[in-house]
């Protein structure tokens, strides 16, 4: 009986160990090296709404008058912090480079209040307006340090991603460009912003197509269809195409497709036209669920995560294009 109870306590111990080395394969992701910086990361406060918001601003050392600034946001269930290591402080490296600033908002209790009507966190059931907070910290910023408040940009990864598309929707005046990796504009039925008509936001969407959350070709977003219920998405393509349709970019997008790394191949639609306006999808063939980057890897439970293209500077590239 001894012998039996030993043979099972050591074969579920066993099963235990496996299945925690399972879940352990699938999330761990090692933490990216934080660079050598200039410049000075400092953590602030803002009251919006009856809310104390926080956020963390990198200023390059020497940082000129009228600089441009990124808005950084983050996906669900993290932070401004998670998010300059997520993106393996490739923004910052641009902010030394290029003379810009950024910004690390934190979301309500980690998330942010995208389009989207299904969701059952926080900012989304108590409808926090973080279109609000968001337009307000900028002015706050420019203020403090002088930013240049006609060259402000906002990007996203994932739920972050969703937020940046809202800010296009909903506040083009503030924001003169986007961009959005890893989601996609909701379904009519599950679409509960307020456009503004056009505007002067240009677009970019970054989606990978092997995204096992965010499904590429439209539909429910969900992990395995049991997690992270979102409702219904459109797809990549159908997202460039609506925001091209708000704009008025009339005619047809122009479409290029660019080998980089064995089976990771980058097709990009643009739409423009003659206006200032232009909407661009970055289609990563062979990506997952977050931003392509050569400085830090997303857990294998996001799909692939190639280290090309360089998103953070695909992403500053076309919003540099934008300032003119």
């Amino acid at each position: 009986m001894r012998k039996i109870l030993r043979t099972t306590l050591w074969s579920a111990a066993g099963l235990i160990a496996a299945g925690v080395a399972l879940v352990g394969y699938f999330l761990y992701s090692p933490q990216a090296a934080a660079p050598r910086l200039s410049g000075t990361l400092t953590l602030g406060h803002i009251e919006v709404g009856g809310l104390s918001r926080t956020y963390r601003i990198y200023i390059p050392k020497g940082l000129a008058r009228s600089a441009p600034l990124v808005v950084a946001l983050h996906g669900s269930g993290e932070n401004g912090a998670r998010m300059r290591i997520a993106t393996g402080y490739g923004f910052d490296r641009l902010a030394d480079k290029d003379g810009i600033a950024v910004v690390y908002p934190d979301g309500y209790e980690g998330y942010w209040n995208g389009c989207n009507i299904v969701g059952d966190y926080s900012a989304n059931t108590l409808n926090i307006d973080d279109v609000g907070f968001l337009t307000r910290l900028v002015y706050k910023l420019a203020g403090e340090n002088g930013i240049d408040t006609s060259r402000v940009f906002a990007m996203g990864v994932s739920r972050g991603g969703s937020m940046a598309l809202r800010l296009a929707i909903e506040a083009p005046s503030r924001f003169r460009a986007v961009a959005s990796v890893s989601d996609s504009v909701p379904t009519p039925a599950n679409f509960k912003c307020r456009p503004k008509g056009p505007g002067t936001s240009s677009v970019m969407i970054m989606d990978g197509t092997d995204d096992p959350i965010v499904p590429f070709d439209g539909g429910e977003v969900s992990l395995f269809g049991l997690f992270i219920k979102r409702g219904a998405v459109l797809s990549a393509h159908a997202s460039g195409q609506y925001f091209a349709d708000l704009n008025h970019i009339a005619g047809r997008p122009r479409t290029s497709e660019t080998p980089v790394s064995g089976d990771v191949q980058v097709e990009r639609v643009l739409w423009h036209d003659d206006s200032k306006v232009e909407v661009e999808l970055v289609a990563v063939h062979g990506g997952g669920h977050g931003l392509p980057q050569p400085y830090q890897r997303h857990p294998r439970l996001l799909g692939p995560s190639p280290e090309v293209p360089n998103g953070p500077a695909m992403i500053w590239d076309f919003f540099e294009r934008q300032q003119d």
